[in-house]
């Protein structure tokens, strides 16, 4: 177990780099992913994105106790305005560099689909080494993936439609029905596990709280390789634009973020909080959806794997400003 634990710290430290490494092997190699995973052949087809994601969602919830729900109550405000940006920024982000770049309807669909799910499961992290407000950030990472059942599919919805409306492409038939039951199974019922362990099982969530990290990344790396490989040829015709895209949709929701925490006064803490859980998505979700409720949109998975990558490295950068931010405000003190 000490072994186990040691290497879930290195993964943990070098997450991001072990996820660029990942993509960069499944691009180059064909058929290194999707040759097992998914591959109704191997294990009875038994490994597949849903599968894995359910495995992060279980993970995040063991970690978490009914408890870390309390800031809802205790303060609302900051819930409130943190939530508004997280849905109203990041779906409209997506929908508008979609549309400045004049993307494919199946690539765009991905970028909106991204920008419409709920806050990351890395940006815990984040906040902390941002040295920001970290009960904030856990309140908005659960009440966003509560409230995404019915947000992402709405979201979704509509930006899509309005997207193929501007002459972007024949219409794109979007099930919300469909999206709102996959969320419940895949991110919502693995989190409700999760709790349950944790709040009658907590000496064994406890025994296995240190090596999450290492199973997250496993599975997380095998969804990014997955998606890579499966469509690394149409990568070599759109790659750069993908990842120009993704960078700049992450990064301008880490500044509008900020920015909203800046226009209600909140302090730097709260600030920082609100622009890591706006501008860290939870990726994983995206591309898990892509691949169930757009399985004719192959591409419409790639922005979620290409996020996956980029966010954990933007956000080490991000949270070490901003930590640099708060000692120099707290010297001037």
């Amino acid at each position: 177990m000490n072994a186990l634990r040691k290497i879930a710290q290195f993964v943990n430290k070098y997450m991001a780099a072990i996820v660029i490494v990942v993509t960069v092997f499944a691009y180059l190699v064909d058929n290194s992913f999707t040759s097992w995973v998914g591959n109704a052949e191997f294990l009875g087809g038994n490994i597949n994105v849903n599968h894995l994601l359910m495995i992060v969602m279980c993970g995040m919830g063991m970690t978490m106790k009914l408890e870390d729900f309390k800031i809802v109550l205790s303060q609302p405000k900051d819930i409130i305005f943190g939530e508004l940006a997280q849905f109203v920024i990041m779906p409209l982000l997506g929908f508008g560099i979609s549309w400045i770049f004049k993307l494919p309807p199946e690539l765009a669909v991905g970028v909106i689909l991204v920008g419409c799910c709920p806050g990351g499961t890395s940006s815990n992290v984040m906040t902390f080494m941002a040295k920001g407000d970290v009960a904030l950030s856990i309140g908005m990472t659960s009440v966003s993936t509560i409230l995404a059942p019915i947000l992402t599919p709405l979201l979704c919805s509509f930006y899509v439609g309005l997207y193929t409306k501007t002459g972007a492409g024949a219409p794109i038939e979007v099930n919300a029905l469909g999206m709102f039951l996959d969320i419940i199974k895949i991110v919502i019922i693995p989190i409700a596990v999760g709790l349950i362990v944790n709040k009658f099982w907590e000496k064994f969530a406890q025994s296995i709280k240190d090596i999450l990290p290492l199973i997250s990344c496993t599975a997380i790396c095998l969804i990014v390789g997955f998606v890579i490989d499966a469509n690394s040829a149409k990568l070599f015709a759109n790659g750069a634009l993908i990842v120009v895209v993704v960078m700049l949709h992450n990064c301008c929701g880490y500044l509008m973020g900020f920015l909203v925490g800046k226009i209600v006064k909140m302090p730097m803490a709260k600030r920082n909080a609100i622009a890591i859980e706006v501008g860290m998505q939870n990726s994983g979700m995206a591309t898990t959806l892509a691949a169930s409720c757009f399985p004719t949109l192959a591409l419409a998975t790639v922005p979620g794997a290409v996020f996956s990558a980029w966010h954990n490295i933007s956000g080490a950068i991000a949270a070490n400003l901003m930590a640099r931010a708060v000692d120099k405000e707290a010297e001037k003190k």
